[in-house]
């Protein structure tokens, strides 16, 4: 662990010494750190075929959002990092400086379950996390994205034990990285909104939250019913359009009537998709 931290040459007790271990708004439970209005960002996912497609690459994110979208935060995708070695990172931390764009926060895939029954794969999964917590600490990034699915037709009251276990252990690591873990929904046991309040409640850290994503709603998945139960933990909001602007109009109050300041960052997919989520967020939004 002290050697990757040394070679990336920021050491975290310099950034505690100055910020302090607790910069979270103690107004809310997890306010956004920092930010006393809302403001809009791109998820690097919402335009991953145009990265697959070798259109441009993590470096040039910066630029892309800002000169092809004029927005002010960007969220990145680890699967996405071509090759995130100290001297990239220096550089992609220079082109956001040079493009005034904010670097908000790591989703983070393919690094292992957090809700398993092993106890050594719990551990690895920490292990495999923790590299992605020094990368946001370089780049000031506020936290990681993670998941959490566990076993299909799991024991709930088990799989809490499980992840809370997991989580537990990473945020030994990520708070004294003044890094934040969230949980988006996707699939399994984080899609059950009461299930993720009583993780939320059990770990119990204003370093540990949710990340909700407004997918559309189906007979399946109330987005609406969702957002209004996690929003007291949000550290993040992964913004979509909805199938109307009414109803995109509705959740958006429903956050700023929650007190939520901080970051919607949009996953709808494409240009055109991103220009709409701006265009009615900079419409509703209500700083």
């Amino acid at each position: 662990m002290s050697t990757r931290r040394d070679f990336f040459k920021k050491s975290i007790t310099t950034c505690l010494a100055i910020h302090g271990a607790q910069v979270f708004n103690p107004a809310r439970l997890l306010a956004t750190p920092g930010m006393v209005k809302d403001d809009i960002s791109i998820a690097q996912w919402a335009l991953v075929d145009e990265i697959r497609e070798g259109k441009w690459k993590t470096l040039d994110f910066p630029k892309i959002a800002r000169e092809a979208f004029d927005i002010n935060g960007i969220e990145f995708v680890n699967t996405l990092f071509e090759s995130p070695t100290y001297e990239y990172l220096k550089q992609l931390k220079e082109n956001a400086l040079t493009h005034g764009v904010t670097m908000v926060l790591i989703m983070v895939d393919d690094e292992g379950e957090t809700c398993t029954p092993s106890k050594e794969e719990r551990k690895q999964t920490v292990i495999n996390h923790q590299k992605w917590i020094d990368i946001a600490h370089f780049l000031g990034c506020q936290a990681i994205r993670t998941n959490c699915r566990g076993p299909q037709d799991v024991n709930k009251k088990e799989a809490l034990k499980w992840a809370a276990d997991t989580y537990q252990q990473m945020l030994e690591y990520a708070i004294p990285a003044n890094v934040g873990l969230c949980i988006e929904n996707h699939g399994g046991v984080s899609n059950d909104a009461d299930w993720m309040v009583a993780l939320m409640k059990k770990v119990n850290s204003r370093y540990f939250g949710s990340y909700p994503d407004w997918r559309r709603p189906s007979d399946r998945f109330d987005n609406y019913g969702y957002l209004q139960k996690m929003l007291p933990w949000a550290m993040g909001l992964s913004y979509r359009n909805q199938p109307d602007e009414e109803t995109s109009k509705k959740m958006i109050q429903l956050c700023h009537d929650s007190g939520y300041r901080g970051w919607y960052g949009i996953e709808s997919s494409g240009c055109d998709a991103i220009r709409e989520g701006k265009r009615i967020l900079k419409k509703y939004l209500l700083n």
